[in-house]
């Protein structure tokens, strides 16, 4: 007789043990996140900076050392406040119309193909509130970016850059971002933890076909540009910005718009041009802030009428004017084209049209704002010239 043997098996909720794990995991995070705050807020972040600056002065000549505390004099300028007699005697409204207006810019400037990389004196410069860089053949931004907390404007299209750091969601002061016409292929999720930004231009980088959910939310975005791209549907981000008024979808592969495009209740000017779109959806007709669309009327079947009819918005259509044959040839042309030039002379081709062909969009666009008369929807209109 063989006698049976029980054994207990322990059972165990694996949803308790992930959500406690999930909540450890959080904790870890959090002290982490402290400890860094920490770390930036003491003093051991300013005497680090201090003793490397030190360092790098030690290996400057005496003309390249006078020339970099030229550069840095403006910083100490902005915390002194000098007064003579006379300016006394003129009293503060006088001094204060005397004030340069553009001295609490402190703005920097770089342009050329000369330049490969950042100069590396800009890093003791982080009393710096913009930043211009346009035409260079620079491919990444610096590693000392997150040292830049009063900037406001960073300004660098048609240069060569790859990626966009994740450090940029620290410059949480940033008001204008314009990364267009460079090589990005995604964007960071950090991006998200500048709210208090106002433009987002990202058009023009070609392999660009998606947006991180985390840029939702930039509550306070008005102006975003992601025209001359890969998207094939509106990002769901976008649709989540409430505050949206000015939004740029043109000449991507879009085939249709989402019915829920009425989320965008301050959204005045909308660009779909250039796309693959047989119809607009009706909930175009909801959003009472609408003045402005502009479509593609090779394809598009179906509009609403509302939109066509309303005295209360430009409705334009525009048609490239091109039979089909004219279009085969033109497409042959270019293929041959491309066989013959290199990657990077018909990148910049492609760029200097594309950046053409947007300025005349606006020029048009900006002459049509002004008019009393609202144009036809079936107004033609060529942008298949050569600018």
């Amino acid at each position: 007789m063989v006698l049976e043997r029980k054994v207990d098996v322990p059972v165990y909720d694996l949803s308790l043990i992930r959500g406690l794990w999930e909540v450890r995991v959080k904790k870890y995070r959090q002290r982490q996140k402290k400890e860094q705050e920490r770390v930036e807020q003491s003093a051991l972040a300013r005497i680090d900076q201090q003793w490397q600056y030190r360092i790098y002065c030690k290996t400057l000549k005496t003309t390249e050392l006078n020339l970099l505390h030229h550069y840095l004099e403006r910083s100490t300028q902005s915390n002194i406040q000098t007064c003579t007699d006379a300016e006394q005697q003129q009293g503060p409204a006088a001094q204060q119309h005397q004030k340069d207006p553009d001295q609490d810019k402190l703005i920097f400037q770089l342009s050329g193909d000369r330049w490969m990389d950042f100069p590396r004196e800009l890093q003791w410069m982080t009393y710096l509130k913009e930043w211009h860089v346009r035409e260079t053949r620079i491919r990444q931004l610096p590693d000392y970016l997150a040292l830049f907390t009063q900037l406001t404007v960073l300004d660098i299209p048609k240069n060569a850059i790859a990626q966009l750091p994740p450090e940029i969601g620290k410059l949480t002061g940033l008001r204008e971002l314009d990364v267009s016409y460079n090589r990005l292929s995604k964007v960071p999720a950090e991006l998200g933890n500048c709210e208090n930004l106002e433009r987002l231009n990202l058009a023009g980088n070609h392999n660009l076909s998606e947006l991180p959910f985390e840029l939702s939310g930039l509550k306070q975005l008005l102006h975003l540009d992601i025209a001359e791209n890969r998207f094939v549907s509106i990002p769901i981000c976008a649709l989540r910005m409430s505050c949206l008024q000015l939004l740029d979808l043109s000449n991507n592969s879009l085939t249709d718009l989402p019915q829920d495009m009425d989320r965008l209740e301050q959204l005045v000017t909308l660009f779909v041009h250039k796309n693959q779109l047989s119809y607009l959806p009706q909930c175009l007709i909801n959003i009472s802030t609408l003045k402005m669309i502009v479509v593609s009327g090779d394809e598009l079947t179906c509009i609403p009428t509302k939109l066509c009819s309303s005295p209360d918005i430009k409705f334009i259509r525009l048609y490239d004017n091109l039979t089909s044959a004219e279009r085969k040839k033109k497409e042959e042309e270019k293929k041959e084209k491309s066989k013959k030039q290199r990657w990077r002379e018909q990148r910049e081709e492609e760029v200097k049209k594309d950046s053409g062909e947007k300025e005349f969009m606006e020029a048009y666009i900006s002459t049509l704002t002004d008019r009393d008369s609202v144009p036809y929807s079936t107004t033609k209109v060529s942008i298949s010239c050569l600018l």
